[in-house]
């Protein structure tokens, strides 16, 4: 790809994360938020991440809109935004897309990389799947409560396995372990089938990964949904294998007393991620004939809690 001209857009907790890695490597590295306030906090005091994963960084560069890209012309452009704002990211970024810049989705959710291939064409779509908790703190600000090394990244064009290696090991490089993988779709299923199943049984509870694990009903909803997304999963040819819930159920236990997204979107009053976690879930079983009830009422649940504060 010779040099890397790098963009992140979304400087939430994720983001945070992102940039304050990468910054430490190529502190030519763009940010875009959609809050000009926020630039001038990050550009007057730096990020920093605690944690499972520690940085200290300077940013030299922030833009309050998508279109200022145009100044760097970047060629690898991170995308670390909530999933509900996809569609108006993937509108602004046509006004600054030219042949070869390769986007990076790093967002929480189910079928985001299909998206910006739709938009962009394969060769463009790259898709990361991300195994730390974060959560922001304030502006600039985030606390990682673990890192179950590896991160994933993959192509959805298999001729792109070299640039996706150069990525991984930049990546790597930052301190951000990431393996290149041939199906990154694998391996998202592998962690959407806990996230999706997750996030909302602790947005509608406001129950932690942990507690929600503990107690024996949350626990029960838990595991039928599990149940439901592997089948959906093994429907689109993703069979996980044997021993995947005991294995995920160890996996999240490590989360701790660490607290789903959702139910922080909810605390606040703003949209969530729904749509993309447990709405695919559903949508894709609808698609190939899967039953999924417990989804199904989950997603409508938070749904619901959703619509109280949003129509107001």
């Amino acid at each position: 790809m010779g040099q890397h001209r790098i963009a992140i857009v979304g400087v939430g907790a994720t983001g945070t994360v992102l940039a304050a890695a990468i910054l430490s490597k190529y502190p030519e590295t763009d940010l875009v938020g959609h809050n000009p306030g926020t630039g001038d906090t990050l550009l007057s005091k730096g990020l920093r991440v605690s944690g499972a994963i520690s940085y200290q960084s300077s940013v030299k560069k922030f833009v309050s809109q998508i279109k200022e890209l145009k100044h760097s012309n970047p060629n690898l452009i991170f995308l670390a935004t909530k999933t509900f704002h996809l569609d108006q990211i993937l509108k602004a970024l046509e006004n600054i897309y030219h042949p070869g810049i390769k986007f990076v989705s790093t967002q929480n959710g189910l079928g985001i990389e299909d998206l910006i291939a739709d938009k962009f064409g394969p060769d463009a779509a790259f898709r990361m799947s991300l195994n730390f908790g974060v959560s922001l703190k304030s502006v600039g600000k985030a606390e990682v409560a673990f890192f179950n090394r590896p991160n994933h990244l993959g192509s959805l064009k298999p001729e792109n396995r070299d640039l996706g290696l150069e990525i991984a090991d930049l990546l790597t490089d930052c301190g951000l372990d990431t393996d290149f993988v041939d199906d990154i779709k694998l391996f998202v299923w592998k962690k959407m089938v806990m996230k999706c199943t997750m996030a909302s049984i602790c947005a509608v509870t406001n129950k932690t990964i942990k507690e929600a694990l503990e107690f024996a009903p949350t626990r029960e909803i838990a595991d039928a949904c599990f149940k439901e997304a592997l089948a959906v999963a093994r429907g689109l040819g993703y069979d996980i294998g044997e021993g995947y819930v005991e294995q995920a159920v160890g996996y999240l236990m490590k989360a701790g007393v660490h607290r789903d997204s959702m139910c922080l979107d909810i605390e606040k009053k703003a949209p969530t991620e729904i749509d993309f976690l447990g709405g695919k879930v559903v949508e894709y079983a609808r698609q190939n004939s899967v039953a999924t009830p417990y989804f199904i009422a989950m997603t409508n649940l938070v749904k619901a809690i959703e619509d109280n504060y949003l129509k107001i």
